[in-house]
């Protein structure tokens, strides 16, 4: 069984910079692709990042940019380096997987406010 676990979220100063991190456990497969969403409270989830298996990254409008993802095959992690952090960034980031399965973690909070 496969488990994603996100680690990274926090309360930060609008500018500031986190890094997230995803990382993947059990009988892994070859994931297909691998995503970051989030949700913001009253607001439907939201697609922000993904990485292919070949390497390709694709971004929202919203983060471009400003957001960095990047996964690392030997330690079955991804990470997401987000910078100049904004208000409207804040929401619970989640970690997606697909394989055939489409995997889900917990989600991590993201909080930006001065």
């Amino acid at each position: 069984q496969v488990q994603l676990v996100e680690s990274g979220g926090g309360l930060v100063q609008p500018g500031e910079s986190l890094r997230l991190s995803c990382v993947a456990s059990g009988s892994t497969p070859i994931f297909s692709v691998m995503s970051w969403y989030r949700q913001a409270p009253g607001k439907e989830r939201e697609w922000v990042a993904g990485i292919y298996a070949n390497g390709i990254t694709k971004y929202s409008d919203s983060v471009e940019g400003r957001f960095t993802i990047s996964r690392d095959r030997a330690k079955k992690t991804m990470y997401l380096q987000m910078s100049s952090l904004k208000p409207e960034d804040t929401a619970v980031y989640v970690c997606n997987a697909k394989s055939g399965y489409t995997y889900w973690g917990q989600g991590t909070q993201v909080t930006v406010a001065s």
